[in-house]
């Protein structure tokens, strides 16, 4: 375990998924306000600053924070898609020019 916490892309995963999973539990939040999106908030958002913490040791804020808005924005349109929230043609555009706006900025 000490191996991959060591590791800067993993810990850039498991952040970015951890805000997911708390972008979930906001999701199941917005129907009803039940313990289980608590939890998932509460989780998410625990492990993502774990995780931020490590990472901060290791690199700077704009490097890590554009690398993991990078992986949670894939990871939260994918939750998206599988909930059957498709994107408009417009809003896929747009998200396509925010991807590439955050890869140009971390080069």
């Amino acid at each position: 375990m000490t191996y991959l916490l060591s590791k800067p892309i993993f810990l850039i995963f498991t952040a970015a998924l951890a805000y997911a999973i708390a972008t979930a539990g906001i999701k199941m939040a917005s129907n009803v306000i039940s313990p289980s999106a608590l939890v998932l908030i509460a989780i998410g958002f625990t492990i993502a600053t774990l995780a931020e913490v490590v990472l901060l040791r290791q690199a700077s804020l704009g490097v890590i924070y554009i690398a993991i808005i990078t992986a949670e924005t894939l990871m939260v349109l994918t939750l998206a898609a599988m909930l059957g929230e498709g994107l408009t043609t417009k809003q896929l555009f747009g998200a396509v020019f925010v991807l590439a706006g955050i890869f140009i900025v971390g080069e």
